[in-house]
């Protein structure tokens, strides 16, 4: 456990508007809470609630909600992101996420490093199909592409049952195993922040 304080922002990439229950949401807040264990303040929001437009740029335009969230998320060491899986992959939200994280390849901080370097991202996923491992590879790849960290086991999943429609939140009680994986991924994620908080990369 990390006593240093710090903050994470919860981007969960569910098709489902609030209010309507999602199993994405389910798992996220399940590493919200794990987080809290390690001095983690979480913020969840759900993109789909949100008008985040299409676009690689910080700004879009009129009615583009991004803005707003991307200094949420400059300001957090942490970025969670949560998906479901859809048709083998993630979300079309999630994609969305990181095309809009594209335009931070060419922001840079006052040493010259790439703004998103000392930030820590882990992943999420649900779904009652196949595919958790590469919707795992893909959206990590590219949060790391970006310039978040991942730490070492930062991902948590769930699927169901090949072709049922058993959901996650339809589950009477979480798997050990997914649990197990939650609090690994919440507590490396944890660490490695606080360690990046302390020592950051170094300047080119």
């Amino acid at each position: 456990m990390t006593d240093t304080s710090l903050n994470a922002v919860i981007l969960i990439c569910t098709l489902s508007a609030s209010p309507k229950s999602s199993s994405s949401d389910l798992l996220a807040r399940q590493v919200a809470k794990e987080l809290a264990g390690h001095h983690v303040q979480s913020e969840m929001l759900r993109i789909v609630d949100h008008n985040v437009m299409p676009g690689v740029q910080k700004d879009m335009g009129e009615g583009d909600a991004w803005p707003s969230i991307r200094e949420k998320l400059l300001a957090a060491q942490i970025l969670v992101l949560a998906t479901p899986i859809w048709v083998g992959h993630p979300s079309s939200l999630a994609q969305r996420v990181l095309e809009r994280l594209d335009a931070e390849l060419s922001e840079t901080d006052s040493q010259g490093r790439p703004i998103l370097f000392d930030k820590v991202a882990m992943v999420a996923v649900v779904g009652n199909e196949d595919g958790a491992h590469h919707v795992i590879a893909e959206l990590s790849q590219g949060l790391g592409e970006v310039g978040y960290t991942i730490p070492a086991q930062g991902s948590t999943y769930w699927v169901g049952e090949a072709m049922h429609t058993t959901d996650y939140q339809d589950l009477a009680k979480t798997p050990e195993v997914t649990a197990n994986a939650t609090r690994i991924a919440a507590r490396n994620t944890a660490h490695l922040a606080a360690l990046l908080s302390d020592r950051p990369y170094p300047a080119g």
